[in-house]
């Protein structure tokens, strides 16, 4: 969602959020092991329900993993322009795979141009089958980096199933109750560096503009340079600082429908001030592409009354992608 299409809450539903001044920090050992799922769930409620942010802990993935990954992050982009433009994102089409250049995407166009450079994968597909289902594009001179950023991709596939799980039960669902949404789901890994920025930095550049991420669930992996920051009931800007050890997870908007904004998928952005640039592995789990979402019963009753029309994941996505990648203005999705 954009600023321009975010549902705007009345007071009745914004008396029952309460502020917040930093991103809560849950420890999801419990829910993975089964030794207090329960109780992990309660937290995710409250953290989904006030900020739509949390960190977790005691996640399982390997840090030596995570720091991998980054590093080869840094590998591709320390490459010449020239070589990375090779792998453009033009090339997959619909497919959204590859390398995107500086001011290349902007997720809030009307506003800001975001000072970043990505590269981006997904589901291996050996053929386009649809928008966000075909091939990877990879690098030939970079020993290691296929085998590493896939891995990254397959393990936070893994991890977000599991959080998935989690947040079924946080909702009083059953705990399988995405399971049958996310049998072959649109998930989208991204490299990200982001630039430092000096000077008088105003909102039209920054490293990303403000907006909410328009699927299931986002995991964030991040190096110890920050610049995340979530804006809060009151509209201030909270800090998302690196912590040692854990992701940032937030939900998007299908949750945000599926809970009839119960839950929120919060307005976040990136500025990176810090004169070091920053390096980012966000991963998000979507849904089937054919999944159809709408607001559930049990989170429809006269006082809150639905929200939202049916609509499903890849509809959704890629209507949101449309507006934010200019090859796409010339591309239209075949299912």
């Amino acid at each position: 969602m954009t600023k321009s299409d975010r549902v705007d809450l009345d007071d009745r539903l914004r008396a029952e959020r309460q502020s917040f001044d930093k991103i809560p920090i849950v420890d999801v050992g419990p829910l993975l092991d089964n030794s207090g799922a329960l109780g992990v769930a309660k937290e995710i409620r409250w953290a989904f329900a006030n900020v739509g942010f949390m960190y977790v802990k005691n996640h399982g993935v390997p840090t030596q993993l995570v720091e991998d990954t980054l590093a080869q992050a840094r590998a591709f982009f320390a490459q010449p322009l020239e070589e990375k433009m090779k792998l453009h994102i033009a090339n997959s089409g619909v497919a959204l795979r590859g390398y995107v250049e500086v001011f290349g995407e902007n997720t809030d166009p009307t506003i800001t141009k975001d000072l970043k450079e990505s590269f981006e994968i997904g589901p291996e597909r050996p053929t386009l089958e649809r928008p966000f289902f075909g091939p990877n594009q990879w690098p030939s001179t970079l020993p290691g980096f296929r085998e590493t950023v896939f891995s990254y991709h397959e393990v936070m596939k893994e991890l977000a199933t599991k959080l998935l799980r989690g947040i079924a039960l946080s909702l009083d669902l059953p705990r399988d109750f995405f399971d049958s949404r996310t049998t072959d789901p649109i998930t989208y890994q991204r490299l990200i560096r982001y630039p430092t920025q000096s000077g008088r930095v105003e909102e039209r550049v920054i490293g990303i503009g403000a907006h909410t991420d328009y699927g299931c669930l986002t995991i964030l992996g991040q190096d110890s340079v920050g610049g995340l920051q979530v804006k809060n009931r009151e509209g201030v800007w909270v800090e998302g600082a690196p912590i040692s050890e854990t992701f940032v997870i937030n939900i998007g908007d299908l949750v945000q429908i599926l809970t009839n904004d119960v839950y929120v998928a919060n307005l976040h952005r990136v500025v990176n001030t810090s004169g070091r640039e920053r390096y980012s592995i966000p991963f998000f789990i979507d849904a089937n592409y054919d999944a159809v979402f709408e607001p559930l019963e049990s989170f429809v009753s006269p006082s809150n009354p639905s929200r939202y029309s049916p609509v499903t994941c890849g509809a959704h996505k890629f209507g949101k992608f449309a507006n934010t990648f200019p090859h796409l203005e010339r591309d239209a999705p075949e299912h």
